[in-house]
């Protein structure tokens, strides 16, 4: 039988301990999830979100199970998945077209020159940052690094985009506008995104669905969370939106739960 686009079949993690018995960081995984879809992982700390974004980015390797991509058992990192962490990762010596064109070069060397300066510049445009394509990464903002971030990941045609709390470190305003920038990029690009975060409004208005994950240690899915509102997604227009009423409070009644729990 044919596997979900992105498979995730009984994943355990386990971190060895010296002297005492292995720390169970998630245990019994299991997700399938779709081409195209926008998922949301949210969770306390410690609940082994990125633990499993590192597993699916083949960064880091399950203890047991098997996550499968377009049927092809994930077995460490290749450019099908690339990642944007919450730090943007830029070489700091290189101009934001450089830092692109390096990752470009290096997945795409079939490339010819024109065609490889065609791609940089078309997803430098994507982000709408023609005006900084010759700046360093010192000389521009933070979020103006994500987009940068964003835009290096996206141009090496990746069939999933891992994003590890991405405007975490960002101000509330400059979120908001990198939510809508990724919004609309994902309209154009159509790929599958897995998003770690902690912000609930951010969940319900990226995702399809939202994989909502137990305390540590031993961590799981607790419960997922259908997000049935059409594309594209306005975020003030929302805000009366009974359907995002309806997940934001879901979502928010999960972590409290799951937070008194801890606390007893």
């Amino acid at each position: 039988m044919a596997k979900s686009f992105l498979s995730l079949e009984n994943i355990e993690k386990r971190f060895p301990i010296p002297g005492k018995d292995d720390y169970i960081a998630v245990t019994d995984v299991n997700l399938q999830i779709q081409k195209d879809e926008i998922i949301s992982i949210i969770g306390h700390s410690g609940c082994g979100k990125s633990t499993l974004l590192n597993m699916i980015s083949g960064l880091d390797m399950q203890t047991s199970g098997f996550i499968f991509l377009k049927n092809k058992e994930i077995t460490g990192p290749g450019p099908d998945r690339a990642v944007v962490f919450q730090n943007h990762s830029l070489l700091p010596w290189l101009t934001v077209y450089d830092n692109i064109n390096m990752a470009v070069k290096k997945v795409m060397p079939e490339l010819s020159p024109q065609e490889l300066r065609a791609r940089v510049e078309k997803f430098i445009t994507m982000v709408n940052l023609d005006h900084a394509k010759d700046k360093y990464p010192g000389e521009i903002s933070g979020g103006m690094k994500q987009r940068v971030g964003i835009a290096r990941a996206l141009s090496v045609k990746p069939d999933v985009l891992l994003m590890d709390e991405p405007f975490g470190a960002l101000d509330s305003l400059t979120r908001a506008n990198l939510q809508e920038h990724l919004m609309r990029i994902q309209q154009n690009v159509k790929n599958t995104v897995i998003i770690i975060t902690h912000d609930v409004d951010e969940a319900v208005l990226l995702s399809d669905r939202v994989i909502m994950m137990t305390n540590g240690p031993e961590a799981t899915i607790g419960e997922v969370l259908e997000v049935n509102l059409e594309r594209p997604r306005d975020r003030v227009a929302l805000q009366e939106d009974p359907e995002y009423i309806r997940c934001r409070e879901a979502i928010l009644e999960f972590l409290y739960k799951k937070f008194a729990k801890e606390d007893d």
